[in-house]
């Protein structure tokens, strides 16, 4: 991926060049995520769920993309924490429940793990 934070630098705050959208800050998430660049990722999800500003994209989708990235970077507590509250606002999201299955598997703690494992199974077709 091409650097281009020294024009960005200089471009931002001229003329409104250069808005740091929130949206421009999901997509970089996104872009982030895809490059396999998990930690700072979710440092930018982290930020985007502190001050979600105009959010033209549902909340939903940011937990689940900050536990994907929490999990793929071994951050355990972290995805455990993501996807618990991601699953108090959406109990009905199997992804969120197989990384959270998962990471409590990881975490030695199988039998926390197992009703989340089949709730994945059971809502989205995840196999554990």
């Amino acid at each position: 991926m091409t650097d281009f934070t020294p024009f960005e630098d200089m471009l931002r705050g001229h003329a409104g060049l250069l808005e740091d959208t929130t949206h421009d800050r999901w997509l970089r998430a996104q872009a982030l995520f895809e490059e396999r660049a998990y930690r700072e990722a979710a440092v930018m999800l982290t930020e985007l769920l502190d001050d979600p500003g105009d959010v033209g994209h549902e909340l939903t989708d940011v937990r689940l993309l900050l536990a994907r990235a929490l999990f793929h970077s071994a951050q355990l507590d972290g995805t455990i924490r993501v996807a618990t509250e991601l699953l108090e606002h959406d109990p009905n999201e199997p992804y969120a429940h197989l990384l959270l299955g998962r990471a409590l598997q990881r975490k030695g703690r199988t039998h926390e793990a197992q009703p989340h494992l089949r709730l994945a199974e059971l809502l989205g077709g995840y196999r554990s």
